[in-house]
């Protein structure tokens, strides 16, 4: 699978991509919204290797591909849909950039290409997606594609020592076709 946009391609993973995502995820800014310490070759060799498995699923339910900057045909992220109940048509949508490309639009322009391909391709009816509530430049994204706020999830998870509440946001076919 390939997505094209101004500035990105966004393709399937190989794991030598392994490298460039763990050099990201090292980032102690990354690092601030997840519960991890700190990430290892290991760690990021299985991360890589669960968006490869995915690929060969048949029916194929998920999809988590390298994002990758056009101008310097660099690894910078991920994003992704995943299917969660076929029979309602509905998926989530996730996605992490490096710290280095934050608030520059390139988040939003992948998740927007993954939003167009959960309603064109996967036929989608409800594409929701969730982030921890402190990281608002994630909740701007979601804002961004014409998301709405659903829910907030008070003390959902802990993280760095402390509960935090998560954000869940939601669009619907109509609407994003309207």
């Amino acid at each position: 699978m390939y997505l094209k946009t101004d500035r990105l391609f966004l393709r399937e993973f190989v794991f030598d991509d392994w490298t460039a995502v763990h050099a990201y995820q090292s980032d102690p800014l990354y690092l601030r919204y997840y519960h991890w310490l700190d990430r290892s070759e290991a760690d990021v060799r299985e991360f890589v290797q669960m968006f490869i498995d995915w690929q060969k699923e048949r029916p194929r339910t998920k999809f988590q591909l390298a994002v990758i900057h056009r101008a310097d045909n660099r690894l910078i992220g991920n994003c992704g849909i995943r299917i969660n109940d076929p029979e309602r048509r509905e998926a989530n949508i996730g996605y992490e950039l490096d710290s280095r490309y934050w608030n520059q639009g390139y988040a939003t322009e992948a998740a927007r290409a993954i939003l167009q391909f959960g309603f064109s391709e996967l036929n989608m009816h409800r594409i929701w997606a969730k982030c921890v509530a402190d990281n608002a430049g994630s909740a701007r994204v979601l804002e961004k594609l014409g998301m709405r706020l659903e829910a907030r999830e008070l003390k959902k998870e802990f993280i760095k020592n402390a509960w935090r509440d998560h954000l869940i946001f939601a669009i619907h076919e109509r609407s994003w076709l309207g």
